[in-house]
């Protein structure tokens, strides 16, 4: 069974909010992506919606996109496609969430340049974490919202 990667472009519309759980690391944040339209009956360009992804990324991804990213910035995003549900334990209501589980992540130098400083290697390698129990004390207690849109067109 193969597994689809599907690529964003847009802006970084929240801050990278880096948690962790022992040795596991893990970041969300969302990226706006507004598709651009040529109309001929007005002669211009033309804004679609905003569509919002939120977009998690997880060990040194994680850290390296906290360290890098800030809001507004052009991004690129690699991943796939996941449904994250959840019970909420108060109210015992079901939960889900589209997340793209990011593989990479970089600005978009089309839109601007960017330095690249490489990671010094660890001396232990990361322990096999329970991602499950982290990613669901995550989603328990954050809860992400579309922020205002900036006003700023990205062509998809």
């Amino acid at each position: 069974m193969s597994d689809n990667q599907m690529t964003v472009y847009g802006n970084l519309g929240t801050a990278v909010d880096l948690r962790e759980s022992g040795s596991f690391a893990w970041a969300m944040f969302r990226v706006g992506s507004t598709p651009r339209i040529f109309d001929r009956n007005q002669g211009g360009w033309r804004d679609l919606e905003t569509v919002w992804i939120t977009v998690k990324a997880t060990r040194a991804l994680a850290h390296n996109a906290a360290a890098s990213l800030e809001v507004g910035d052009p991004v690129v995003v690699i991943g796939r496609l996941r449904t994250h549900t959840w019970e909420d334990k108060e109210t015992r209501e079901q939960h889900r969430r589209d997340v793209l589980e990011a593989t990479a992540v970089c600005h978009d130098l089309n839109r601007g340049t960017t330095t690249f400083c490489r990671n010094e290697p660890s001396a232990t390698p990361e322990a096999a974490p329970n991602e499950g129990e982290a990613v669901a004390a995550f989603e328990s207690t954050h809860v992400v919202t579309d922020p205002a849109p900036r006003g700023e067109a990205v062509a998809v």
